[in-house]
């Protein structure tokens, strides 16, 4: 009879403790940062994870997210696609809810597809390439602009503005570099001639044979669509050879490392195409202000990791549970009050507005010189 008794208490003493679990439940939500956290590329992949902290340490400190703390997953995908695959499966069968990133778009359209089987919302700070919001995926999000349109400003900017006759277009055989670089081709077709039109390897140190090719069509500009490590070594040995063309690029060269690369004096008069400085958006100020106090001075892309994040963390809190299909139905009909301003993301999951406008780099500082 003891025996039994003791067998009761005990299975009476177990039930308890599973009801308890499963009432409580986790006690922290679990959101995914994925980028290029380390590498030459490393920069970008700060900006995101120090971005969505500061959003995530905001929440926290007003009691956190339905009750619960939000927790950062924080995913190195080193700008490779296959990473970025392995990265997105490991986030997902960890529990993430949600995910900001990928950077690159050769990363974030691959990764897309495991989130998208996931029912898991991913919002992009960053990536660029028309295609990963044309791939029919629900639950794939933008808060940056597309590179038809970026592309297409660049292009107005050279015949509007600089009035050129003739241009050499380089890329860096990415998705995201290439795509730019024939989004920018294709706006100019008519207008200005392209005297020529290559790639480059991403990850190479030397490209004077290329240059000397450009330097022989004798262009007014040259346009490169990739990232600023490459950005800044072509500037930099285009000087060396004596290219007198200024260049030209997009989001992926804005950065302080690009003028580092180069050098202050070759990068002297470059020209990029990206979202407008966001020291003259009035509400940006706070976020500014913020950041800087507690990471230093803000990245190009933490104010839109910052706004990715806090537009995920309010769909949540307004769909009032973390079920993916659920929270992406209500990203569709939010309508942020962000640091970069109004954000409305349309039935593709891109911004209705999105912003460029034309950057110079003069005396080693980007300063802005156009706008559409």
């Amino acid at each position: 009879m003891k025996r039994i008794l003791t067998l009761f208490f005990c299975l009476c003493l177990l039930t308890a403790i599973i009801a308890g679990c499963q009432k409580k439940g986790p006690d922290v939500i679990k959101v995914g940062v994925v980028g290029p956290m380390t590498g030459d590329q490393s920069r970008f992949g700060t900006d995101f994870k120090n971005g969505v902290t500061l959003a995530a340490d905001q929440w926290n400190e007003k009691g956190g997210l339905l009750g619960k703390k939000i927790e950062l997953v924080i995913g190195d995908d080193q700008h490779d696609p296959k990473q970025a695959v392995s990265v997105a499966n490991k986030i997902v069968n960890g529990g993430a809810v949600g995910i900001i990133g990928h950077f690159n778009s050769s990363c974030s359209i691959p990764a897309s597809d495991v989130y998208n089987r996931a029912s898991v919302p991913m919002i992009s700070p960053a990536s660029t390439n028309p295609e990963l919001t044309q791939k029919g995926y629900k639950g794939t999000f933008r808060v940056c602009g597309r590179d038809d349109q970026q592309g297409g400003v660049g292009a107005a900017f050279v015949v509007s503005s600089l009035k050129l006759k003739k241009v050499a277009v380089i890329h860096d055989k990415t998705t995201y570099g290439q795509g730019l670089a024939d989004e920018f081709k294709k706006a100019l077709s008519g207008k200005v001639e392209v005297v020529y039109y290559g790639g480059i390897v991403q990850g190479d140190k030397d490209f004077k044979s290329v240059l000397t090719s450009i330097k022989a069509k004798s262009p007014e500009l040259i346009f490169f669509g990739g990232i600023y490590p490459e950005m800044g070594l072509l500037v930099r040995q285009a000087k060396e050879l004596g290219l007198k063309a200024p260049f030209m690029s997009g989001d992926g060269s804005y950065a302080e490392e690009f003028v580092k690369i180069a050098g202050d004096q070759a990068a002297e008069g470059t020209y990029l195409t990206f979202s407008p400085d966001p020291n003259n958006i009035p509400d940006a100020k706070d976020f500014i202000t913020k950041y800087n106090a507690k990471f230093g001075k803000e990245g190009p892309y933490s104010i839109y990791a910052f706004d990715a994040a806090n537009i995920l963390f309010t769909a949540i809190r307004d769909a009032n549970t973390t079920d993916g299909k659920t929270v992406i139905d209500k990203l569709h009909s939010l309508e942020f009050n962000g640091a970069m301003g109004k954000i409305k993301l349309n039935e593709n999951g891109d911004v209705t507005a999105p912003p460029y406008v034309v950057w110079t780099t003069k005396n080693g500082k980007f300063v802005e010189v156009w706008k559409p």
